[in-house]
Order: structure tokens, then C-alpha cells, then sequence
């Protein structure tokens, strides 16, 4: 669906290089994340591949065409979420989603269900000048998945959401990936990309430094370490042992089959460890 090469740019006025020679593809069906600090080139990417920044080097393809070809046609097949809403805000929810659906030619799916799936049926016809960041943020959401786009951008999707409202948005991502839609999110938020990615690069001061999906690179990176906690003699007790012969080990067999185990885990690295680890620096 989207195949860069050797991507490069560079903002005029302050003449920083945003984005250092980068490359990378994303496939059909496929949730990609773009994952780094504030400032990283993340969304710069996103809006270079959307066409809202020009006078890029290198190579942008999209669904097989290079993005500069592209005319307008190319915004009936894609939905974009970026993390500020751009609402009209003396209209309702109902009167922005029509207004904004009347531009596509594939018309548009149930305003009310999605409005409804979202938590915001209730405030359809309440001005969006009066909604919370939280509330917009939905709305922002709704519009773009509401033509039915193969190709989906969103930008901290869930960036504002209290945590059943964050679920939601997260649902209806994954569905929208079992309905065959590829989606590039970016994120600084590693939990959502541990959730939600196929994939993700790890993105910092323009170059991407990894490449790989959440499960290998937390394996690769990571600690193979088990650690137990178990009760003897009423205290608790805790040890790590190495995964390697775990099965063999007569210790570990001893501690299982002689006391009352209250938690056994493995000692995966979370994304935020690796990302740290990789790149030195903090997601903040």
C-alpha cells in the first residue's frame, strides 16, 4: 500500500532536516506503527505521504503511484485522525459529518451508529464549540473512517480519551483491520503500539533506528528471564531463573511442586525498555 525510499525532508523556514534518508513499506491489511518522542518526524512522514508537505527527495508510492502524481481522487481512499481536531465548531456532530461526507463521491456509512459506537449519539445536535478535547477527538475519529477508506492515518488516536473511551477507539481500529484496511499510525504512546501494531519503527530525530513487530523486538531485546513468587513458611518469596533448561531445572521444579505459587511471568522487555535502550532516549 505505501512503499518509501530514501525519503528526505527539509522545512524551508528554519531549514531543519525533518527527515534523514528513510525507508520503509507498509502492507495491505496492515496496522504500521511510527513510533518516537514529540519532534521525531513522525507526523512530518504522515503528512508527507498524505500530500499536505511537498518538495520531498526521494521516493513516495502509494497504492503503486508516486504520491506527487496523485490528484484529488487520492483523498477518496484515505481517512486521516490527526491528534488536533479540525471541526467546524458552530456546527453539530451530525452537521459536520454530513457536511464533510457531502465531499466524497462513496458517500458515507450510518452517521448515528458511529456516532452511537462512540459515545456521542447523545450530543449529535450540541455545537462542538462546547465539547471537551476528549469529545473531539472522537468526532475527529468518526469522520475519518466514515467513507470507508482502504487507507487510514491516525496520529495519537487515542491521545485526550480517558481509558474506556481509549478501548473503544482501539476496537474499532482493530476491526477496521479485519476488514482489510491498512492503517500508519504514529504514537508515542507504547502501550497502544504493543496493542494494536502488526509492525513498528522506531523513529528518532528523522532517521528510523529498528524496524520489526512489537513480539520480536521485545523477544530479541528483551530478558529471557522467568520470575516466581510463591509462599513458604507464610512469607512470600520471589526468584528468577534463566528460561534456558527452565524444565531441567531441579530448583524451579522444587519451589512449583513444593509451595503455594502466587504469580509465574517471563521478563519480556516492553517496547518503551527497547525504545530506550535502542535510541538512548526518553518518549517524552
Amino acid at each position: 500500500m505505501i512503499e518509501v525510499k530514501n525519503l528526505e525532508f527539509t522545512y524551508r523556514n528554519t531549514k531543519k532536516q525533518a527527515i534523514r534518508n528513510i525507508s520503509f513499506d507498509i502492507k495491505r491489511g496492515e496496522i504500521y506503527g511510527f513510533l518516537g518522542p514529540s519532534g521525531a518526524g513522525k507526523t512530518t512522514t504522515q503528512r508527507l505521504i498524505i500530500g499536505l508537505l511537498r518538495n520531498y527527495n526521494g521516493n513516495i508510492k502509494v497504492l503503486g503511484k508516486e504520491r506527487s502524481t496523485w490528484g484529488k481522487e487520492f483523498y477518496e481512499q484515505v481517512g486521516v485522525a490527526f491528534d488536533f481536531p479540525n471541526l467546524y465548531l458552530k456546527l453539530t456532530p451530525v452537521e459536520n459529518l454530513k457536511l464533510i461526507g457531502a465531499y466524497y463521491k462513496n458517500g458515507t456509512s450510518d452517521i448515528h451508529s458511529l456516532l452511537d459506537r462512540v459515545g456521542l449519539l447523545a450530543d449529535k445536535d450540541k455545537r462542538v464549540e462546547s465539547f471537551s478535547k476528549g469529545m473531539k477527538m472522537r468526532l475527529n475519529f468518526v469522520r475519518s473512517i466514515m467513507h470507508s477508506p482502504d487507507l487510514m492515518f491516525f496520529d495519537e488516536p487515542t491521545s485526550g480519551l480517558d481509558p474506556v473511551n481509549a478501548h473503544i477507539i482501539k476496537d474499532i481500529i482493530l476491526e477496521q483491520k479485519a476488514a482489510g484496511k491498512t492503517i500508519f499510525l504514529t504514537t508515542h504512546n507504547m502501550t497502544v503500539a504493543e496493542q494494536l501494531c502488526d509492525r513498528v519503527s522506531f523513529i528518532v530525530d528523522g532517521d528510523i533506528v529498528v524496524t520489526g513487530s512489537p513480539g520480536e523486538l521485545m523477544i530479541e531485546h528483551g530478558k529471557r528471564v522467568l520470575k516466581i513468587s510463591y509462599i513458604n513458611e507464610n512469607s512470600e518469596h520471589s526468584k528468577e531463573f534463566d528460561l534456558n533448561g527452565i524444565g531441567e531445572n531441579e530448583q524451579f521444579l522444587n519451589i512449583i511442586r513444593e509451595n503455594q505459587v502466587k504469580t509465574i511471568h517471563t521478563c519480556e522487555a516492553t517496547l518503551e525498555d527497547i525504545f530506550i535502550k535502542l535510541t538512548g532516549k526518553n518518549l517524552q
